[in-house]
């Protein structure tokens, strides 16, 4: 990763319009914080006082860094009721309770806590501790007890001994919730929870809609985040009692660490870095993967990202809609292939591996053995599955789910799961004779040894079957390239391999009324499979310059890639000299089609273009960094980003590589790298906000191409008339010049200037600010012809792949 541009990411854009007037440790009863005073902890860390986050002019009450990093705002007061100008007051109640007063002496916020017996003698002040934690305190008690801590309701930002879980006595609940915007610090949509019913467990929401669980506490760590073990920086806790719920984490030396949620629910682990004064990324959660969406396989299916299609349903379930899981949706889970005994008729399969399912629906005791929770599920006809909860020490604790096993996910996780299934499911069962007569031992023994006898014999036949079926599909699964050589096509496990005649009748025949497009591989036409499902297919034309070696290489990509911004490819075809790709339909086609056109772009409003561009910004980084294999796409284009019913873009073409935006260190060197695919993508930014083709770009005053004219407008300071006039109408100024600065950014001409993908997706979502560009590549009409000559030399350039 490179540093450059992670450094200060998105709370470090806030501009604090500051002022300060007074500075004091702590404030007393009925005494006045006014705009421009602060308040600061003993040990100069943080400060709190009055700010105007990003471009907003309104004003908040906020905690923010004082000694490093100065501006970074940690904790929000009234983030959903701003003072529009400088007259706001924080003052303390008699009471202890918190307030903050608009200049006409109206009340916008409370902290709503206050002293339960008021004397005399009652004391209450406010205090900044040096943890950034905001308290009130009552002075007049011998412990001085606390009644209200900032703590106690998070913002955007987890520090370190901040809680997040239930307080069961005063049913206060910690949650972490991202701001709307730089701008706006008013809760967003997504909410991060410790949700405590059944065994507790944290959670990712959109709304009301669960987007991400990350399991159960099991001792050590919640099972789906991945630590370090030991982790020499901190350590997290988890406190289980009769008065609260928790985690929390501690550092575990003088690092300054934080934990920050940024608006579109991506969760940045921070660290503090004196050498460089700068902030920098220890860990960046929420990358999305094929097991990322909750319940994605349904009940009773596990989920793993190393296979395709990901769910799979577990041992002695099968299917529930055989259909759907044939076209690799797995939503609707899985059944028993065999129904419970309530008796003596069920046992217990082990799974090892997982992440357990949903615990909501579970019973607990941390005191009972392994033995003892077996006892338990086996007694109750409700259990479906039981565990220890606690991994340390040899396994301690008891789990029992009472409910269908919802969510489950294939890791490396070194717990057990025990799932309670019917007998004759059970590998290896045994069964004890030792109540039958002698005759019916006789029978048994009779009648086992003939079945095992005819089971053989049957068992026999179908291998001698299936070696004849699978040599006559060896046969038939080769392909002819140019020469009539033959080539092999090694079996793909992940994708299911479909027959020409289903192929054929889907299009029609591949009637010329069912095209809708063609490329280098070769005609694409729309198809319809027979449970009515709309395909797109691809198929290899006999003038292509491609071959055997572009379809695989697509093939192995794609059947290994799981993501919402990249194409899905549901099957191919490779019959003799048919070689045919099929596809998930894309509604509206490709983004080429309407970013060109000038009636269809009108279409493409800026909100849905930088949905676009962050979409985009996702799959590339995904490919980059998150895959199972490491990807280089060398083919990004707007030819290649299709585009959903809801424009969504979805990244496709992997391995059938043309003439895209080639950069400048493989056109001229023939070197290559995943800066190639961030140079592609700066390019496409500047043509999806100008509208306009970077090589057919022309203008009345010079020679350059888009790449030239938007480096030209820059330096300038007149970016903004790079924006297509279609746009004036919907356009967000601030993020229609920040996506211009980043695509500059991204194509520079030096491979070691430009930022990595995951630096790209952090600068479109954030306010930092960010590094000056240095100039692009080929940027004038006469280098951009030269890069023409020299792009077309290779024509058999393909989508890389390397191993994690």
């Amino acid at each position: 990763m490179e540093t450059g541009s992670m450094i200060l990411l998105f709370s470090c854009a806030l501009f604090l319009l500051l002022s300060p007037c007074a500075t004091r440790d702590t404030i007393s009863t009925n005494q006045v914080i006014k705009d421009g005073d602060t308040i600061v902890s003993d040990d100069k860390m943080f400060e709190l006082g009055f700010f105007s986050p990003g471009k907003s002019k309104n004003r908040y009450v906020g905690i923010w860094y004082k000694k490093i990093s100065t501006g970074t705002v940690v904790w929000v007061a009234n983030r959903e009721t701003p003072i529009t100008d400088n007259s706001g007051m924080l003052e303390l109640s008699e009471q202890g309770n918190l307030l903050i007063r608009s200049g006409d002496n109206t009340v916008i916020w409370s902290s709503n806590s206050m002293v339960l017996t008021m004397s005399n003698n009652t004391v209450v002040v406010v205090q900044l501790l040096d943890t950034g934690n905001l308290v009130v305190w009552d002075k007049s008690t011998k412990d001085e007890s606390l009644i209200w801590q900032s703590f106690d309701h998070p913002g955007n930002t987890w520090l370190p001994g901040m809680k997040l879980g239930k307080d069961l006595v005063t049913g206060i609940e910690r949650v972490i919730t991202p701001w709307k915007s730089a701008d706006d610090p008013a809760p967003g949509e997504y909410l991060h929870w410790l949700d405590t019913n059944g065994y507790p467990q944290l959670f990712d929401r959109q709304g009301s809609v669960i987007r991400r669980r990350y399991g159960p506490w099991n001792g050590l760590k919640f099972q789906a985040i991945h630590m370090g073990n030991p982790n020499p920086i901190y350590s997290f806790q988890f406190v289980f009692n009769e008065k609260e719920i928790y985690t929390k984490y501690e550092l575990k030396n003088s690092v300054v660490q934080r934990l920050v949620v940024l608006p579109d629910d991506i969760a940045v682990h921070l660290r503090w870095m004196d050498q460089t004064q700068k902030w920098v990324v220890h860990t960046i959660g929420a990358a999305t993967d094929s097991c990322g969406g909750y319940g994605l396989c349904g009940p009773y299916a596990s989920c793993n990202t190393k296979r395709y299609p990901p769910c799979t349903c577990m041992a002695g379930f099968k299917p529930r809609v055989p259909d759907e899981w044939d076209r690799a949706n797995g939503s609707s889970g899985c059944e028993r292939k065999q129904a419970l005994d309530c008796g003596s008729g069920s046992g217990f399969k082990k799974i090892t591996g997982v992440v357990f399912p949903d615990t909501r629906h579970s019973w607990y005791d941390n005191s009972m053995t392994l033995e003892e929770c077996e006892m338990a599920c086996r007694m109750n006809c409700n259990c479906t599955a039981y565990a220890n909860s606690d991994i340390r020490n040899g396994g301690s604790g008891c789990l029992l789910w009472f409910d269908e096993l919802m969510d489950t996910t294939e890791n490396d996780e070194n717990q057990d799961l025990y799932i309670k299934l019917a007998t004759s499911e059970l590998a290896g069962k045994e069964f004890s004779p030792s109540s039958l007569n002698k005759k019916k031992r006789v029978f048994i023994v009779v009648f086992s040894t003939s079945v095992v006898l005819l089971l053989l014999v049957v068992a026999y036949a179908c291998i001698k079957k299936q070696k004849r079926l699978h040599m006559k599909e060896r046969e038939d699964r080769y392909a002819l390239d140019k020469k009539d050589n033959s080539v092999w096509m090694e079996d793909i496990d992940e994708l299911p391999l479909l027959s020409l005649n289903k192929i054929v009748k889907a299009t029609d025949n591949f009637n010329i009324n069912k095209k809708i497009g063609e490329g280098g591989f070769g005609p694409v036409y729309k198809g319809v499979l027979e449970d009515g499902q709309e395909v797109a297919v691809k198929r290899l034309s006999e003038t292509s310059r491609q071959g055997i070696e572009e379809f695989k290489n697509e093939i192995i990509c794609i059947a290994k890639l799981q993501h919402r911004n990249l194409v899905k490819l549901l099957g191919y075809c490779n019959h003799r000299n048919e070689m045919i790709l099929v596809y998930e339909y894309m509604t509206n086609k490709s983004l080429d089609l309407y970013l060109f056109d000038e009636t269809r772009s009108s279409m493409l409003d800026w909100p849905k273009r930088f949905n676009i561009i962050q979409g985009m910004a996702r799959g590339i980084l995904y490919l980059h960094q998150d895959s199972r294999l490491q990807i280089i796409h060398r083919d990004l284009k707007a030819g290649n980003i299709l585009l959903d019913g809801d424009m969504n873009p979805k990244i496709s073409d992997f391995g059938l590589a043309r003439n895209g935006y080639i950069s400048p260190e493989y056109a001229v060197h023939g070197r290559f790298s995943i800066k190639s695919d961030v140079y592609s993508f700066g390019v496409l930014v500047l043509e999806i906000v100008s509208g306009r083709k970077n090589r057919e770009f022309s203008h009345d005053d010079h020679n350059d191409n888009l790449l030239g004219h938007a480096w030209r407008l820059y330096k300038q300071g007149r970016s903004i008339e790079l924006m297509s006039a279609s746009l004036h109408a919907s356009c967000v100024i601030p993020e229609v010049l920040r996506s211009i600065h980043v695509g500059l950014l991204c194509v520079q001409n030096h491979a070691k200037d430009r930022p990595t993908m995951l630096s790209v997706v952090l600068m479109l979502v954030s306010e930092s600010v960010l590094p000056q560009p240095k100039h692009p590549a080929f940027y004038s009409e006469e280098s951009s012809s030269e890069l023409e000559s020299v792009s077309t030399v290779d024509g058999s350039m393909i989508t890389h792949l390397y191993a994690r």
